[in-house]
């Protein structure tokens, strides 16, 4: 039927998409002080999840929100962690997969017909991985149906990499090639590659609106507002940023590349009342703490955090610090001093900007460092960060000390 009436166009795109968007809601909320962690459980962790005793799968269970698993190995252990995401690549096809001899025009190719990469590990002229057309629909159709078979399993959701909105296409030398459109014979335009991508994982939503999903994507893909980027980000339940705050090539200001960029972009995704996990790359104390107190800063009651180093997220290992619990948040993060606060019934948190001036603070008794030290006077230098406790029971009791701080801080 044809509908030329304004009105009735506009609800019945409302319509549409509403009805694309009905799907399993991620976890509830809860209070944005309360760190949710979430675990990659690669190769480096089977040593726990092998063949763990009761009590050590009731802790995973207790302290791991979800997990970022590997089937087949871990089809098994879903009766004891049943709050498993499935890993699964947008858009790679491996050699020995049996895709890439029954169908070799999947594969992207150069101008000369040369098979194209992921530009990841690559080495002596090759990648372990060929780079897929995600605008070929049979490629699409064939991913959706491995994925609902490896779902069928019992996991709870998709860990989706390398949803990829920018350009990621090399040949064997990591080095970039834009790739031939196999539908118009012609250099495939960026703009057709992220259409692609947001059809496919838009495809994906719809197919399986019942479980959980992350996209594993690029915060830099695309200009501010950009209708592809938020149509993939709609598709999705979280949006995983790789390296977290942590990442070297965050800049201080307000550039391209900037912390207050990266900040505004996971903004944007709260927007859309979806979910961001930070996945920190930290190898030092101080970077793990500036990651914790970055996540504070936007955490939003859905997000969740992230490590990739086993020698303080493993369970007979375990840093504080993912366990705290900072009660509900008195407002969102702000300015001050040079530095990004955020207030919480039971402290603060305080994060100094990449390549930003050292800053010092004196605070009065009454407020802690995450070890246990008073706070006294603390200068952070750019990049890094502080997470400051009170008592909450003198907070509650109205306590002096509680007031005086909350008073300082209130001040420019």
């Amino acid at each position: 039927m044809l509908v030329r009436d304004p009105t009735r166009l506009f609800l019945l795109a409302i319509l549409v998409t509403s009805a694309l968007c009905v799907h399993a809601a991620p976890l509830p909320p809860i209070e944005a002080g309360s760190v949710r962690f979430y675990n990659i459980a690669d190769s480096d962790f089977d040593v726990y999840s092998r063949k763990p005793a009761p009590a050590m799968q009731r802790w995973m269970r207790a302290h791991y929100a979800r997990m970022q698993t590997y089937e087949p190995y871990f089809d098994s252990r879903l009766s004891w962690y049943p709050d498993a995401w499935v890993y699964k690549d947008s858009y790679a096809i491996k050699p020995h997969w049996p895709e890439y001899a029954e169908h070799p025009e999947w594969v992207l190719r150069d101008a000369q017909g040369n098979e194209l990469f992921i530009p990841w590990g690559c080495a002596n002229g090759r990648c372990p991985q060929f780079a897929g057309d995600v605008g070929n629909p049979a490629f699409r159709a064939h991913w959706i149906e491995s994925a609902k078979a490896h779902i069928a399993r019992g996991y709870r959701g998709l860990w989706i990499d390398d949803v990829n909105l920018t350009w990621r296409v090399s040949d064997g030398e990591g080095r970039f090639v834009q790739p031939i459109d196999p539908r118009t014979g012609k250099p495939m335009r960026l703009e057709d590659w992220r259409r692609n991508f947001a059809v496919f994982m838009e495809e994906i939503r719809t197919a399986l609106p019942d479980i959980e999903i992350a996209h594993n994507s690029i915060w830099y893909a695309a200009p501010a507002g950009n209708v592809l980027v938020e149509r993939q980000i709609s598709a999705a339940d979280y949006i995983n940023l790789e390296r977290g705050a942590t990442d070297p090539g965050l800049t201080g200001g307000g550039g391209r590349w900037s912390f207050a960029r990266w900040l505004a972009f996971i903004d944007s995704i709260h927007a859309q009342n979806k979910g961001v996990i930070l996945m920190e790359y930290s190898r030092s104390t101080p970077q793990r703490e500036f990651g914790l107190a970055t996540w504070l800063l936007i955490s939003s009651g859905i997000d969740m955090l992230s490590s990739d180093e086993l020698s303080w997220t493993a369970p007979d290992s375990f840093w504080a610090g993912y366990t705290l619990r900072l009660g509900s948040a008195l407002g969102s993060r702000r300015r001050w001093r040079g530095l990004y606060l955020r207030e919480f019934e039971c402290g603060y948190s305080l994060v100094n900007p990449p390549e930003a001036r050292p800053v010092a603070v004196a605070f009065p008794p009454g407020l802690r460092r995450l070890e246990g030290t008073e706070a006294g006077t603390i200068t952070l230098a750019g990049g890094t960060g502080a997470v400051l406790l009170r008592d909450c029971a003198s907070l509650q009791q109205a306590g002096t000390h509680a007031d005086q701080t909350s008073a300082q801080l209130a001040q420019p």
